[in-house]
């Protein structure tokens, strides 16, 4: 049975694919953490927001596919086939996601993907 925080993170992976970034935004606390492993990381929500935005132009369709879920107190890693269309081309990522949870919203989110298995599917290389 899923606990709590798994079933934050599942129902955080599903709301992507409504293309609804606020809806996506209302799972961060206000002092949240977004970290690609190959970037930056986004500190605050605006900042969080605004990586988003910067991956979005293009999308037609965004799914976080699921394989599997382990939790531990606050921290639920999932493991994921991400998928995309960004103008046009299907693009199917697969990520290893890290969350850590504070009173049912994400505090962190750390993803380990290839980017370059990414960028060779968008510019259909």
């Amino acid at each position: 049975m899923a606990t709590d925080n798994e079933l934050v993170v599942s129902d955080f992976c599903r709301a992507w694919s409504a293309l609804n970034i606020d809806k996506v935004m209302e799972f961060f606390t206000d002092d949240a953490v977004y970290h690609n492993m190959m970037l930056e990381p986004a500190r605050g929500k605006a900042a969080i927001r605004k990586t988003i935005d910067g991956f979005m132009p293009g999308t037609t369709k965004v799914e976080f596919k699921i394989l599997t879920t382990a939790s531990a107190g606050d921290l639920v890693f999932n493991e994921r086939v991400d998928s995309f269309v960004v103008n046009g081309r299907p693009i199917a990522v697969p990520v290893a996601g890290v969350f850590e949870l504070a009173g049912g919203r994400i505090k962190a989110w750390r993803d380990y993907f290839d980017l370059g298995t990414y960028m060779k599917q968008r510019d259909g290389k």
